[in-house]
């Protein structure tokens, strides 16, 4: 099969063009990348190579990338900021560059360490979006229905309160014991989160309802220092079911297909916001600890806080 030469608009030697042609064909043909993403990884190396033509002022060659600076690396990236690129596509096209030289390295083209100097740009991580009231009240409303054992849908009803009405991650959810569980009528709870640190929880009366119910009906025993929450043959209950439960709730109930329990942790926040909460309480209900992390976490835009301060301060209510 012929190579298709990927577009290369200024002056790049024969064997330069040759190896990355070489490289799109192992893209496709060896590790059966999709023909859009050989596509946009094309249009990276190209923009960099012209790029590289453009700084150096000529033609370069397969051996000129050996004597690449993490200077040169750095000037493409600030010309990438420069035009407006987001630092998403350019943290995609420094990790496509990286796979180039990484391959051409394994095929004993050249060896250059120029781009392991370089520092990613930082990119804000996705997060799903937060249910509504409505849609929040339906998931803790309907995954009982998902299973015909009583206890098992109060078990999964349980779950799920503590990450909506808790804020817990699922993690933290089904990292509980036995006797970490709260006691009828408890009001808080503490919570070991990320890094073994631990924090203070309220807990909704429906919370420990909801708990008590899920106790009461397991058919498993529950010794004190282990699991709470147990799967049908009693072992520890696996994430992976609670993920699927919110799987088949989305398509149930017609929800986006950012519904996932994380979600309802997101939703817990962002409904607390909303209702006035203010954001260091926030924190440390969700147990961040960086504010900023909290405030990207509740999607708090300038309205939002806007909003918040005309309830809260006593000069902005007059």
């Amino acid at each position: 099969m012929a190579e298709r030469r990927p577009k290369l608009t200024l002056a790049v030697a024969p064997d330069l063009e040759a190896a990355v042609a070489r490289w799109q064909a192992w893209l496709s043909e060896e590790r059966r990348a999709a023909s859009h993403t050989v596509k946009a990884y094309q249009s990276d190396i190209a923009q960099f190579l012209n790029f590289l033509c453009l700084h150096r002022g000529g033609t370069i060659a397969l051996v000129d990338l050996a004597d690449l600076t993490p200077t040169e690396v750095r000037a493409w990236l600030a010309e990438r900021v420069r035009r407006n690129i987001k630092a998403s596509s350019n943290s995609r096209a420094l990790s496509v560059l990286r796979s180039f030289f990484r391959w051409l390295q394994r095929n004993g083209l050249l060896e250059n360490t120029a781009l392991s100097a370089i520092r990613g740009p930082k990119t804000p991580k996705a997060l799903p979006r937060a249910l509504s009231d409505r849609e929040a009240k339906a998931v803790v409303n309907e995954v009982a229905s998902l299973t015909d054992e009583d206890w098992q849908g109060l078990r999964d009803t349980a779950v799920l309160l503590l990450l909506y009405g808790a804020g817990l991650r699922i993690g933290e959810a089904l990292g509980l014991t036995r006797s970490e569980a709260p006691a009828p009528g408890q009001a808080v709870m503490t919570v070991k989160g990320k890094g073994s640190k631990e924090r203070r929880v309220p807990l909704l009366p429906v919370v420990v309802a909801a708990i008590e119910a899920y106790i009461a009906a397991c058919p498993h025993r529950l010794p004190p220092d282990e699991a709470l929450f147990r799967g049908l043959r009693g072992k520890p209950l696996n994430p992976r079911h609670i993920q699927r439960c919110l799987q088949s709730l989305r398509a149930g109930l017609g929800l986006p297909e950012g519904a996932t329990p994380h979600a309802l942790r997101h939703s817990f926040a962002t409904h607390l916001l909303a209702d006035g909460g203010d954001l260091r309480s926030i924190q440390e209900l969700l147990g961040h600890a960086s504010l900023s992390t909290t405030q990207r976490y509740t999607a708090v835009d300038s309205s939002g806080l806007l909003a918040v301060y005309r309830k809260a301060h006593p000069r902005a209510r007059g």
